[in-house]
């Protein structure tokens, strides 16, 4: 395994690192003072437009893309180091770059699946940044991370689909240019195969029978930035049959070929989100003095610094694995290590965010710095595109299969 940058990847990598200094992080601050002076909390604050301009001006636009037809053409090992970086300020670089879930995953749906007419309807905007769209999955009433317990129901009626369910956590859609929704539900529930039972379905938004109900909160958090995690009811909501994406049956598979992709994006961001968090550390250290001496100079601090640089090298290379694998023997080849970073990178992230809010004390509680944020996304990780159990027990199953 080589995982030595590529000129190319180097070249990308310095550009966004440079991008990043420039423009990301001195925004962030900007875009909370204009989101406060906003007709909607959910309206996008202007410095985010103008830092996806300069995101395209700089060719730093749908990286996250393997398609050279559509996105940047870059590999996952490729795109691996430059998610990382985005994941150092995840509310606002990844959307910069137009990298941001779940437009990614969407667009790489309908990249795979789509039909001509529905690439040009709707993933050409979204690979333009000009609308943005949501992925419809999740339930209230049922244990979603079991995608055959999906309650939704899409009916054909003539030349018309009817989708009648209640979903949640539905991430973007508060957003008013989230303009189309996959949805997931059965077109054949009683069927013999409960993975053929599942289709995903376009909805747009402004279809008579969607309601946006609520936004949900997440540690108290209404995440603005990525346009919210809505309540979604579809009551007999009815398109064209032309909007099926693939075929009747097809839904689950493509959502497991969705989620592959986004699981480890999710991870890169993650890693970058840890780095953030030991840079915060190491900047607290050395400028804060308690009992007479710097915290730099306590033997606790050290160990945590040491700790969390240790965590995040081997997660690094885990993730590097995982990225190179699946560019060479693809995501099925490698599920395993899908799995395993799946597993460990949240749970890790979460404990080095964790010591930094420590070593910050009530600041790192605060709205001053972002730890807090950076700790409620990375703890819901552990939730979001599979539980960490989900994964422990598909992993632990494949490893007990070599000894049955």
């Amino acid at each position: 395994m080589d995982f030595a940058m590529d000129a190319r990847t180097e070249e990308l990598r310095e550009r966004l690192l440079d991008f990043m200094d420039a423009h990301v992080y001195p925004a962030e601050a900007v875009a909370e003072e204009q989101r406060a002076e906003l007709a909607s909390p959910w309206d996008t604050p202007p410095v985010v437009e103008e830092l996806k301009a300069e995101a395209r001006r700089r060719g730093l636009w749908n990286l996250f893309l393997p398609d050279g037809e559509y996105g940047a053409g870059l590999t996952n090992l490729q795109y691996a180091p430059l998610a990382e970086i985005t994941g150092r300020s995840p509310h606002l670089a990844p959307t910069a770059l137009n990298c941001a879930a779940p437009d990614t995953g969407n667009m790489e749906v309908l990249a795979q699946f789509g039909t001509p007419e529905q690439r040009e309807r709707w993933l050409e905007p979204l690979l333009a940044g000009e609308i943005r769209s949501a992925f419809a999955m999740t339930e209230p009433d049922v244990a979603s991370s079991d995608a055959t317990n999906i309650e939704t129901r899409i009916e054909r009626d003539g030349g018309e689909y009817v989708v009648t369910g209640r979903k949640w956590y539905i991430s973007g859609a508060m957003n008013p240019d989230c303009r189309v929704f996959i949805v997931m539900g059965k077109t054949d529930p009683d069927g013999p195969d409960v993975r053929r039972q599942q289709s995903m379905l376009l909805v747009p938004r402004d279809t008579p029978g969607v309601e946006v109900r609520r936004a949900m909160r997440v540690y108290g958090y209404e995440d603005h930035s990525h346009g919210g995690h809505a309540e979604v009811v579809f009551d007999r909501a009815r398109v064209p049959v032309a909007n099926l994406v693939g075929e009747e049956g097809g839904g689950f598979a493509i959502a497991q070929a969705r989620l592959g992709s986004g699981r480890i994006h999710h991870c890169m961001r993650l890693i970058g989100m840890a780095e953030r968090a030991i840079e915060l550390m190491c900047r607290r250290a050395v400028s804060r003095t308690a009992f007479g001496k710097p915290l730099a100079a306590q033997g606790q601090v050290h160990a945590w610094i040491a700790d969390a640089r240790v965590a995040v090298e081997q997660l690094r290379l885990l993730v590097l694995k995982t990225a190179w694998l699946m560019d060479t023997v693809g995501n099925r080849g490698a599920h395993t290590e899908i799995q395993a970073i799946k597993i460990a990178t949240p749970r890790t992230v979460v404990d080095v965010i964790d010591r930094a809010v420590q070593l910050h004390g009530a600041g790192g509680v605060s709205q001053d710095f972002p730890l807090a944020e950076l700790w409620a996304a990375a703890r819901t990780l552990r939730l979001a595109d599979g539980p960490d159990e989900v994964h422990q027990r598909s992993l632990a199953r494949r490893e007990l299969r070599r000894y049955a």
